[in-house]
């Protein structure tokens, strides 16, 4: 550029500007604590540090203070060595508990005795006897609500969207390939429009080899198919509505076993991104749900989910641009966000407990009914009362 005109650099500290030009509706700002310091941990330190203006990260409990160490120098968030000294120290409006599976029933329990709303990461207890026991000690307390973010992430809220229309008819059954047990129950009810119901499971796993060249540790560089398991289970719920369940060891990370859900309609199925229904008696259509994203060719924005749209029109909008965020990422922003409009009486419970039981009860059944080839009933759990 030369002469008068005015040069203009886009730089990183310029990319919340366009977010904010937009004037599109943003949460107001939440504040949570956090007990723990594992790697699931990190999503909720990292939303505070990137949006400061929507997650406030007031402290976190770490029981050693080497982590909280390093969680106070690369986060600038306060750490603490007990639940009580948390609480002594800051007001949250709730408490996220992301612990080891034993450690979650006994650390909610402690925070209810407290009167002070919680957020536990999936599952609530480990096991039917651990469920039982919780949901006796605190299930009418109305203070415990279960980060499940699956359902909330953008593809996912997005087809939820177009079913909860009516686009696809009443959907009659849903065939999830993508994560494990309680979190592929909780998708199969949700894009099912099923509540709290008995379910009878029948599964089946076996072994066969598959490269995995990817762990939670990293890219492996090895090309030798390993032995890995698969399970394909058939859960029916209450209401001959159908959910086919289907997993293989480390699905999550392996990029061979890509992720897949179908939902099938009396007017039609959601195959992926494809939606197809009939567009009169005699016209069979087919649509697909697109995503937008900035930051690609002379786009200056900044790389980042906008929106989901179907048919011209949007099924999705993040309310978090300017993070940055991962489809996780955002899920678990908008679990936040809503979790901080329920504590303050704006908004409805974004996962009771109840429902986190319920989920984790029929994924064991599914565990169960693999193990042993026999059909295992859910039902008459203390829960589903009501």
């Amino acid at each position: 550029m030369s002469g008068g005109l005015d040069r203009r650099v886009v730089t990183p500290a310029m990319v919340p500007v366009a977010v904010t030009t937009k004037r599109t509706d943003r949460p107001g700002r939440v504040r949570y604590a956090l007990v723990g310091n594992g790697w699931r941990s990190t999503v909720y330190l990292r939303l505070g540090a990137v949006l400061p203006d929507m997650f406030d990260v007031v402290g976190v409990v770490t029981r050693r203070p080497e982590p909280g160490e390093a969680i106070e120098r690369d986060f600038g968030v306060p750490t603490y060595r007990t639940i009580e000294e948390l609480l002594q120290q800051q007001h949250p409006e709730f408490v996220v508990l992301s612990v080891p599976w034993p450690l979650t029933p006994e650390l909610t329990r402690t925070l209810v005795a407290a009167d002070v709303p919680v957020l536990a990461e999936t599952p609530p207890a480990p096991d039917v006897d651990g469920m039982h026991a919780l949901w006796s000690d605190v299930g009418t307390a109305d203070l415990v609500q279960i980060a499940e973010q699956y359902a909330l992430m953008p593809l996912h809220a997005a087809r939820l969207a177009i079913v909860r229309e009516g686009v696809i008819g009443t959907p009659t059954s849903a065939h999830v390939s993508s994560t494990h047990l309680y979190h592929a129950v909780s998708l199969l009810r949700s894009h099912l429009g099923l509540g709290i119901t008995p379910a009878t499971v029948s599964a089946v796993e076996w072994s066969a080899p598959l490269v995995d060249p990817i762990t939670p540790t990293g890219w492996t560089h090895d090309t030798t198919p390993k032995e890995l398991t698969s399970v394909l289970a058939t859960v029916r719920f209450a209401g001959d509505r159908v959910g086919l369940y289907d997993f293989t060891d480390n699905q999550w990370w392996n990029p061979l076993r890509p992720d897949r859900m179908t939902i099938r309609g009396s007017h039609g199925e959601i195959h992926d991104e494809s939606v197809v229904r009939m567009a009169d008696p005699v016209t069979p259509v087919v649509s697909r749900i697109e995503r937008a994203v900035t930051g690609i060719g002379m786009n200056y924005e900044g790389t980042d989910l906008t929106h989901l749209s179907f048919e011209g029109r949007v099924v999705f909008r993040n309310r978090f641009e300017g993070g940055r965020l991962s489809d996780d990422e955002i899920g678990v922003a908008e679990l936040l966000a809503t979790m901080g409009a329920w504590t303050r009486g704006d908004g409805p419970a974004p996962y009771p407990l109840a429902q986190g039981l319920h989920d984790h009860r029929v994924g064991l059944a599914v565990e169960e009914a693999a193990r042993t080839g026999s059909a295992v009933v859910v039902e008459d759990e203390p829960w589903m009362e009501g």
